[in-house]
């Protein structure tokens, strides 16, 4: 356990590395199938079942991330799995609700009578909304500190709604990729409207979070730090240029830079991923309790090490696979 030096030091940063890994995959990767189904009520019936065959074979392995996320935030930090959902215990339970009703409408809504399609469609797209909402919802709460007053919750609110637009926006791109015709020129409209919910979603988390705590307002606007940091709005801002830069030229004749949107969009959220860990470090729960304080004993850490040692690669390789062997357009849903 001393290979890397103090085990109570390297341990547990390695397994805020790993969850904090594991989190922004779920947030990429299920973000753009949980925007695929809150884009539902805009497109036609036909659409509809393009949008599925999109992320039919991605949407239950982006899951995993999240369970993997939850899981060593269980077995690595107990204390700050016990605070954080003890906090959020309400829009965690909805957001297993909204998972749910994703989950068995998705499979429903091929199979059942036509009379029945409908039902399950609106069922898909809010179990997608409910998922978004809360964890918005939860993010919102916990930049606050997991404090609950109206100041607060109003902010959690406005998160809500802005997470939720922007996975609508990674959905948009993702489509943009996988669609052809009709559909990818929506899909190219959606992500033009989408992409202002996202600007405003990441100024509001960057505004709040140094003016919540003055911990993080220091990290921040520091000297030498705000220069150093400075390559991150600066590139946020860029790529948001040279998005609607594309956007505007999209679709084109021989589909090329279809890819481009997605590509951006996936490092807007890992941009604002990074800020938001740098401001927050080395706290798990904000302002309460630092990953080492949190973490599980030594002993038990190096041999959860182990085991994840093999999981991690079992999860990705299987989540590269389905990418590879799934590549390019949708084509009709069927399940013959």
């Amino acid at each position: 356990m001393t290979l890397f030096g103090d085990p109570a030091v390297w341990l547990p940063l390695t397994f805020a590395a790993l969850m904090s890994l594991s989190i922004v995959i779920y947030v990429v990767l299920d973000g753009f199938d949980l925007g695929v189904g809150v884009l539902f009520p805009f497109a036609e019936e036909d659409e509809k079942d393009r949008m599925v065959a999109s992320i039919g074979p991605f949407w239950d392995a982006n899951e995993t991330w999240l369970v993997l996320a939850i899981g060593l935030l269980l077995v690595a930090f107990p204390a700050a799995h016990g605070a954080i959902l003890t906090a959020l215990y309400l829009p965690v339970a909805i957001m297993l609700v909204g998972l749910i009703l994703r989950g068995v409408s998705f499979e429903f809504r091929v199979k059942a009578p036509p009379r029945w399609k409908g039902f399950w469609n609106g069922a898909f797209w809010g179990g997608s909304l409910l998922t978004s909402l809360s964890q918005g919802f939860m993010l919102g709460m916990y930049i606050m500190g997991l404090e609950y007053t109206w100041a607060t919750f109003g902010f959690a609110v406005v998160t809500a709604i802005f997470l939720t637009v922007g996975y609508s926006f990674i959905g948009a791109t993702w489509l943009i990729i996988k669609a052809d015709g009709v559909l990818q020129e929506k899909a190219v409209g959606w992500a033009k409207g989408g992409i202002w919910g996202l600007i405003l979603g990441m100024g509001a988390i960057s505004i709040a979070s140094p003016m919540v705590s003055p911990r993080i307002f220091e990290k921040w606007f520091s000297f030498p730090e705000i220069l150093l940091l400075a390559p991150l709005p600066l590139m946020s801002g860029l790529l948001v240029a040279l998005l609607w830069v594309a956007l505007r030229r999209l679709p084109t004749a021989d589909d090329s830079f279809a890819w481009f949107p997605f590509a951006a969009g996936t490092t807007l959220f890992i941009l604002a991923f990074f800020g938001m860990a740098y401001s927050f470090y080395p706290y798990v729960v904000p302002d309460q309790l630092t990953i080492y304080e949190a973490a599980s004993a030594p002993e038990a850490l190096i041999i959860i090490l182990a085991g994840t040692v093999f999981v991690l690669p079992v999860i990705l390789g299987y989540t590269i696979l389905a990418y590879m062997i799934f590549r390019g357009k949708a084509t009709e849903l069927t399940y013959y």
